[in-house]
């Protein structure tokens, strides 16, 4: 087959990707559509290539036909000029052939046609917002783990010990960084005028850099990546560094007016203070997120709840709650907690049922918001997608409401509890420190006119490979992903007002593609005298 035609049939047959790939980075089932946008790509591009390859092959011919006629041909011009057919192949070739190869079509539609496949669906390819959010989740991968830089780019996650370093988690595949992946990380940080983060980035950016060939795909330069990184250190004060970069970047670019002045700016200053190093790389602090130290140190523990031979009231059991529906196949039951009150319930749901929801789940999902006053809004503190199932739109929905009724004893219908909502995170993927019930009158929580949300039931839908543990930090332990367990606990207390210790976060997912199901119950139309059962607590 024509390559050509090819390549016309690949555009032809091309399915768009769904529009529920914006904001890649907040999901990994946008992720993975990506992942198949790309091979199409691919197939694009070799296409492109042979048609590529076969014009060059035609260049190379015509090449070697003049070269071959001003080598041996035209050695002696008199002759050449004396014979008519030679002059007139001559004044042929330069007003017809020269202009048919340098300004060929085939040239511009193979180009095109590469440019079409590219273009063809916009929509479905990341957009900026895309390239900075990934950015930004190493940024909090590399913070929350207190992974090395210099490890990351290599493609290894370590953590730095009292004893040395420590590895968090082994990659089947190790995916080293380029020097421009660093450049553009580092960049991320660096708008945000945030050099504590630029500047291990870019440094990283320019060891790369150093002595390669620039790649036609690269963004970013040496050049670039030493601009960021001299600036970032001489805004942390280490002026000297900062001088000492600009003058090699003026050794790539010597007439840089901006950097003159800047390295002027720098010897000036050092004449002042000689030895201005700066009081070293800051942290930035945080606005929303006052639990940080507890929080991280708790996603880095990989799940550290209490152990039962600490407390004989932490109990692992086959509970029925003396549910008939619950007397064959009681539930597996391990109690975490009992201030706050947390269970966990292992092997909860089926295989197949896990991935029924996620099926379902899939066409509805959109980037997951937070409640703002009366409103709800994204937040980079929460970064997943989610959907929401009726009882009523599939059959597992309806099993999994009523099996959640059996264990807790609670009414989970709908208004008395929310429709199950769905989550699949990003990359780094996370959820700050937060309370699933609400804090103030105005929240969101009340339009369902059932009162706060009394209890979460939240279902493990998958496993992940490092990461995503979910965090109770006032209460002091975390809770691992545990593929098709489910954690419920109160949000509560009894006289209504809302229980602090239930403090939780969704650790950053280091990696893995992780999935929980959310069910929310709330204060009205609940029999709380099952509530004793539950709690022994209260």
């Amino acid at each position: 087959m024509d390559p050509r035609l090819f390549l016309s049939l690949l555009l032809l047959t091309w399915t768009p990707l769904p529009l529920c790939l914006a904001e890649i980075y907040t999901s990994l089932v946008n992720v993975k559509h990506a992942i198949s946008l790309e091979r199409k790509l691919i197939d694009s591009l070799k296409s492109y290539i042979e048609l590529e390859s076969e014009r060059l092959q035609d260049i190379r011919r015509f090449y070697a036909k003049v070269s071959h006629l001003h080598s041996e041909v035209y050695q002696g011009q008199t002759s050449a000029l004396a014979n008519p057919l030679l002059a007139f192949t001559l004044i042929k070739r330069l007003y017809s052939e020269w202009p048919n190869v340098v300004y060929s079509d085939d040239s511009v539609e193979n180009l095109q046609g590469l440019r079409s496949g590219y273009e063809l669906d916009g929509s479905a390819l990341p957009k900026l917002e895309d390239l900075q959010g990934a950015a930004r989740a190493l940024l909090r991968l590399q913070d929350v783990y207190s992974l090395q830089v210099s490890a990351l780019v290599r493609g290894h996650f370590l953590t730095a010990t009292d004893r040395g370093t420590k590895e968090v988690y082994k990659p089947l595949v190790s995916v080293p960084l380029s020097g421009d992946d660093c450049f553009l990380v580092g960049k991320v940080a660096y708008e945000q005028e945030d050099y504590y983060h630029s500047v291990p980035w870019l440094e990283q950016s320019v060891h790369l850099f150093r002595g390669h060939s620039r790649d036609p795909e690269n963004q970013g330069t040496l050049e670039d990546a030493l601009d960021h990184l001299a600036f970032s250190h001489f805004k942390t004060g280490n002026v000297s560094y900062a001088l000492s970069l600009s003058q090699e970047l003026l050794h790539h670019d010597p007439v840089n007016k901006r950097v003159l002045q800047n390295v002027e700016k720098y010897e000036k200053l050092l004449v002042v203070r000689p030895h201005m190093k700066g009081n070293g790389l800051r942290r930035p602090t945080s606005k929303y997120l006052r639990t940080r130290q507890a929080y991280e140190r708790l996603c880095q523990s990989h799940g550290s709840h209490p152990r039962h031979f600490q407390n004989p009231r932490l109990i692992c059991n086959y509970f029925t709650g003396g549910n008939p529906g619950l007397f064959l196949c009681p539930a597996k039951r391990e109690v975490l907690s009992l201030q706050p009150f947390v269970v966990l319930y292992h092997d909860f749901i089926t295989d197949t049922e896990a991935e029924d929801i996620k099926m379902i789940a899939r066409p509805g999902l959109r980037r997951s918001v937070v409640a703002s006053g009366e409103r709800q809004a994204t937040a980079d503190y929460r970064i997943s997608k989610s959907a929401w199932l009726k009882d009523s739109s599939h059959a597992v929905t309806g099993k999994l409401d009523q099996r959640i009724a059996m264990v807790t004893g609670l009414n989970v219908n709908h208004p008395f509890g929310e429709y199950l909502q769905v989550v699949n995170y990003g990359i780094g993927g996370h959820y700050e420190p937060h309370f699933d019930h609400a804090t103030v009158p105005t929240s969101p929580v009340y339009t369902l006119n059932t009162g706060n949300r009394v209890a979460t039931f939240m279902i493990y839908l998958s496993s992940v490979e490092a990461g995503g543990s979910t965090a109770f930090i006032y209460a002091n332990f975390s809770v691992p992903v545990d593929e098709k367990a489910a954690i419920f606990w109160w949000n509560l207390h009894r006289n209504g007002e809302g229980d602090v210790d239930t403090l939780h976060a969704g650790c950053p997912v280091l990696v893995g593609d992780k999935w929980v199901a959310n069910k929310w119950i709330h204060e009205y139309g609940q029999e709380f005298n099952h509530r004793c059962t539950l709690n022994p607590n209260e």
